[in-house]
C-alpha cells in the first residue's frame, strides 16, 4: 500500500501545482489506487518523449523523472506556457508491495505502474487442526 509520511508534503506539492515555473516545473499529477492483488499510480507526464523518461527504485522508494527540453536559444518565442525542465517525484511504498515485479508503461502521456502486492502480505487461509476424539485430563 502507498504510505504518506509527511503531513506538510500536500501543501507544498499543491503550492508548487499552483505556482510552477518554467525554471522550476509544477509537479506531474496522480491518481492511486488498488485493482485486487496489485496498486495501480498513473502520472500525468504529456508531450513527454518516452526516452527522457526515468523510474529508479531504492528499498521501497520509486523516484519518477521526467524531461522536457527547452528551445533553443535563437529561437524568437511568441508563446511559452508549457513547462520545462526536470520532472521529478517520489512514491514511498508500504512493506507489503512486491518491489521486484513492477511493471511501467507510457501511453498517450500517461506512465502507469502497476505494482503488485507482495505473497506474504495476500490473505490467506489458515486451517485449523482439530481432534475428533475426546481424551481425559486428569488434573
Amino acid at each position: 500500500m502507498l504510505m504518506r509520511t509527511d503531513p506538510f508534503r500536500d501543501l507544498d506539492r499543491l503550492t508548487q501545482q499552483a505556482l510552477g515555473t518554467p525554471a522550476r516545473p509544477a509537479i506531474m499529477p496522480m491518481d492511486a489506487w488498488r485493482d485486487g492483488d496489485q496498486f495501480v499510480v498513473q502520472l500525468d507526464l504529456p508531450g513527454m518523449n518516452p526516452d527522457s523518461l526515468d523510474l529508479d527504485i531504492e528499498r521501497n522508494v520509486i523516484t519518477v523523472r521526467a524531461e522536457r527540453r527547452g528551445f533553443d536559444a535563437d529561437r524568437e518565442m511568441i508563446a511559452a506556457e508549457r513547462p520545462r525542465g526536470v520532472f521529478s517525484r517520489q512514491l514511498f511504498l508500504g512493506e507489503n508491495l512486491d518491489t521486484e515485479h513492477i511493471d511501467a508503461d507510457y501511453t498517450d502521456g500517461v506512465l502507469q505502474l502497476r505494482i503488485p502486492v507482495a505473497e506474504k502480505a495476500k490473505p490467506r487461509k489458515i486451517k485449523i487442526g482439530h481432534s475428533s476424539s475426546r481424551q481425559e485430563i486428569n488434573a
